[in-house]
């Protein structure tokens, strides 16, 4: 299996030949982006490196899309929405809500939580399992409802 490195190379020399250039150009973003946290960091990133970068600019593309669309710019909401799926595709599946109420459930008794107060030692449980799988923002919602706060 490729890393995700290798995917996204792939992915840019299969853009360039087909002459996709919507795609090329949100792959040279992400690979630009890799390339910056490499060069100033002096690292070579494995996959989690790569999916953590995946992460924060998945997380920029939706604050933005919320933006463009609270200012009536539907034009600009369409390309990040495009970007936003690319970017989706080297990110691995994720969790249903079901699935991530299960492991809430289990995260809760094992810690023992009972109530708002304990709200970190249940996050502290969960962010392991759920790290790159789930929005974090879904995972501290359904953590409050269950723990009442």
């Amino acid at each position: 299996m490729a890393t995700l490195k290798e995917r996204v190379s792939e992915t840019m020399k299969a853009s360039m030949k087909s002459g996709d250039k919507e795609t090329l150009g949100f792959v040279r973003n992400l690979h630009a982006a890799l390339r910056k946290k490499e060069i100033d960091d002096r690292i070579d990133l494995d996959d989690a490196g790569v999916q953590k970068i995946v992460n924060t600019l998945v997380k920029q593309r939706q604050d933005s899309i919320e933006q463009y669309r609270s200012g009536g710019r539907e034009d600009l909401v369409q390309k990040e929405e495009a970007e936003l799926k690319f970017l989706k595709t080297f990110l691995p599946e994720q969790m249903g809500e079901a699935e991530i109420r299960t492991l809430v459930e289990w995260a809760v008794a094992e810690s023992k939580a009972a109530g708002p107060k304990e709200m970190g030692k249940v996050m502290a449980l969960l962010m392991p399992k759920t790290q790159g799988r789930a929005d974090g923002k879904l995972v501290n919602q359904i953590v409050k409802e269950k723990l009442g706060g």
